[in-house]
């Protein structure tokens, strides 16, 4: 049965996704103690990137937008991976976001509030958090935007 933060995704008329594969050597999230840190997030739907290149040249930066929500999404995933229960978040402590960006391109703020309304809207309060988000040149697989994310558990 699927807890009080998975009834909210649904409300928003959203789906966990499965956990993304790692592209290389690495986990997509690690649990240690407390806190469980996700593997940098990339948009990806069904094993893939629905969209490629710079935000701010081929993309645009609503696009961006709703893709660091779609890592956000797939960061949840990860996290429920090593938690075993979405409720069991505390707080979301830390969230990094990197933009692949054009040259000229200075939004990467607003384009990682995607992830971070998305974690509010469904987290709430647990979802505040500390926050960087970062231009860089290029992303892996092209890839807009990135996005990794740090919460604490609940003490078991």
């Amino acid at each position: 049965m699927a807890g009080a933060v998975e009834a909210k995704l649904a409300e928003l008329g959203l789906t966990l996704p499965d956990v993304v594969p790692p592209l290389a050597s690495y986990q997509p999230a690690v649990r240690s103690g407390v806190y469980v840190y996700t593997s940098g997030q990339l948009p990806m739907v069904d094993g893939k990137l629905a969209v490629t290149g710079k935000v701010g040249a081929e993309v645009t930066p609503d696009e961006a937008k709703e893709l660091a929500k779609t890592c956000a999404l797939n960061a949840l995933a990860a996290m429920k991976s090593v938690a075993g229960d979405l409720d069991r978040i505390a707080r979301v402590v830390k969230v990094v976001g990197f933009v692949a960006s054009a040259s000229d391109f200075t939004g990467q703020p607003a384009v990682i509030n995607g992830a971070s309304e998305l974690l509010g809207a469904v987290l709430g309060d647990k979802g505040v958090h500390a926050r960087s988000a970062v231009g860089v040149a290029v992303l892996p697989l092209d890839a807009p935007v990135e996005v990794e994310v740090q919460v604490e558990l609940v003490a078991a």
